[in-house]
């Protein structure tokens, strides 16, 4: 059955929940909460991706993340560090994290001699940088770039001896891609052709995305039957892993979806 990835962000800014989980008792208690529900996995985030946020330098993120990755860890959570700086990234591998999720994908090869000497997954995650005025993209050519992107970055990370199995993928989804929705549901469709194509796992992220807000007209207190709905889709067409604020509910439905199969 996919495995629920279970987000964790300990920001001020997140676009979902921002503020909440700043507290390390706070963000240590829900994190084990989201374990309880079903999570295999919590994505530990110390800082927001969305469009405007503030970035936040590598000391920032270690000084929010440091208490609360010590206490998961010394429970025996399986943690992933959502972070692309490679301070943040060194400071996870010294201290427990089993994944490093990177939104840029790992571009930086200085990185990849200590990467190749450690034992956690990597979540390689594609994306497109594109300025404000640009039109938004179309699904064919993001398909193919998609397919592109992760051919060029598995052989850049096997070439510096970064085990295969070791890798995860992540297509993006939302702003990621592009402002169109029609682009990610493109993508969603696509997930059992990649799956095939790249032999490696995909793990998704469609969690109150704007993308599904803007299909349904539902603001964000709103869209927890629209992302479900898209969770559901994606773990029924190739998604090894979903990625979710709301990992109680996507455990049920699961559930229910791997009963119907029997």
């Amino acid at each position: 059955m996919t495995q629920i990835v279970g987000i964790l962000n300990v920001t001020p800014d997140s676009f979902s929940d921002g503020g909440r989980f700043l507290d390390p008792e706070c963000a240590i208690a829900h994190a084990r909460n989201l374990v309880a529900d079903g999570a295999a996995v919590i994505d530990l985030g110390p800082s927001s991706s969305r469009p405007g946020s503030t970035p936040v330098p590598p000391d920032e993120e270690i000084r929010r993340i440091a208490p609360v990755l010590d206490a998961l860890v010394a429970d025996g959570i399986v943690v992933s560090l959502d972070s692309f700086h490679a301070e943040t990234q060194r400071y996870g591998l010294v201290h427990g994290a089993s994944l490093l999720n990177d939104i840029h994908g790992f571009p930086d090869p200085a990185m990849y001699p200590e990467l190749a000497r450690s034992t956690c997954r990597l979540v390689v995650m594609h994306r497109i940088v594109r300025e404000a005025a640009e039109p938004p993209a179309a699904p064919e050519p993001v398909l193919a770039r998609i397919e592109r992107f992760f051919a060029e970055r598995v052989a850049a990370l096997t070439a510096a001896g970064i085990a295969r199995e070791r890798l995860i993928l992540d297509p993006g989804m939302g702003f990621f891609l592009s402002a169109d929705p029609a682009v990610s549901l493109a993508v969603l469709r696509a997930l059992p052709a990649l799956r095939a194509r790249l032999a490696l796992p995909l793990l998704v992220s469609v969690s109150r995305k704007a993308f599904l807000r803007t299909l349904t007209g539902r603001d964000l207190p709103d869209i927890g039957p629209a992302t479900l709905a898209a969770e559901l889709y994606a773990a029924a067409h190739g998604a090894d892993y979903v990625r979710t604020h709301d990992v109680r509910a996507l455990r049920d439905a699961l559930i229910v979806q791997e009963a119907l199969r029997c």
